[in-house]
């Protein structure tokens, strides 16, 4: 796997990662298999795939029992282990709420060492940012995580510049996990420009956006019963049929350069600037080679400029 570094400053990673919420959360959850995660976190280190990224709300909380299991004994010093903090379990209508008081963060830290089996995590996030805690105050306890040991770095995730800016004035900002594809483009215009100026990596999730960039989603009706995305607007019928033509779009440039539409899909994230670490999920073994193998495959300015030329998509984010 070709490598790039976690930021300017930070360690040497596999250029793609893998990020592991689909494989309790989410995602066909009914289908959930444990022991083949183990799997596929083990073979993502071997393959190359370093950064290794989860939640605790993840399951809530399952996920990071099964990357701990996963990285027990040796493996652990081979993974970059990255975790977040600041959204917890909601009650009704509200599935998911957001928490960054400091307290908070200072208990959940030591819980998420606790189910990750590990004494410290490479990188701690914080998962959204709390509208009724100024991110000063959450980032403030951040900070005191790294002081005390807990954590290498510290990060950031779906935030806009003047959160980072705001942020790096308490203590250095490692990364910011934004959500970047062929379909989700918001950051390219002042987020990932501000990131590449001041070393700070970038994570994008959903880079392959929720899967539909693979071609292998054809119809609403193809997605599980139990899977989230049947409540996302660009995954309702008539926006997914829509979004159909980008979809035919991307596998022409696949067809074309020799690769699958996923990999074209990845190779543009990482395309997009020097510390650009996509986090592509699965649970599946052949997902994670061909998404590990889309490291190597560099795109023409042209097959760029065409993928760049891509239509916005039907639907809003969420």
């Amino acid at each position: 796997m070709r490598n790039a570094t976690l930021g300017s400053e930070g360690p040497e990673v596999g250029v793609v990662g893998l990020g592991c919420m689909g494989m309790t959360w989410a995602y066909d959850v009914h289908n959930r298999d444990d022991e083949t995660s183990v799997r596929v976190i083990r073979q993502a280190l071997d393959l190359g795939v370093t950064l290794i990224d989860t939640s605790d709300i993840y399951g809530p909380y399952s996920n990071e029992e099964v990357v701990g299991a996963a990285l027990a004994g040796p493996y652990r010093e081979r993974a970059v282990l990255a975790t977040k903090v600041g959204l917890v379990p909601g009650n009704g209508a509200e599935r998911v709420l957001r928490n960054g008081r400091p307290e908070h963060i200072r208990r959940a830290i030591d819980d998420s060492l606790h189910r990750l089996g590990t004494d410290h995590v490479d990188l701690y996030q914080l998962h959204r940012v709390d509208p009724e805690v100024p991110i000063e105050e959450s980032w403030g306890a951040l900070a005191e995580v790294v002081a005390a040991g807990k954590a290498s770095r510290i990060g950031l995730s779906e935030v806009g510049v003047e959160e980072i800016e705001r942020a790096r004035a308490v203590h250095p900002v490692a990364s910011v996990q934004n959500e970047l594809s062929l379909w989700t483009r918001d950051s390219l215009a002042e987020v990932l420009p501000y990131t590449e100026e001041h070393g700070i990596a970038f994570l994008p999730f959903s880079p392959l956006g929720r899967g539909f960039l693979t071609g292998g989603i054809a119809s609403f009706d193809e997605l599980p019963a139990d899977d989230f995305r049947r409540r996302l607007p660009r995954f309702q019928q008539d926006a997914l049929k829509a979004n159909l033509a980008l979809v035919e779009r991307v596998k022409e440039v696949a067809a074309r350069v020799g690769a699958t539409p996923a990999q074209v899909a990845l190779a543009w994230v990482v395309a997009q600037g020097r510390y650009v670490l996509p986090i592509p999920g699965t649970k599946t073994p052949k997902y994670l080679a061909e998404n590990a193998a889309a490291a190597e495959l560099v795109l023409s300015p042209a097959d760029l400029a065409e993928l760049d030329a891509l239509p916005a998509p039907s639907g809003e984010r969420y």
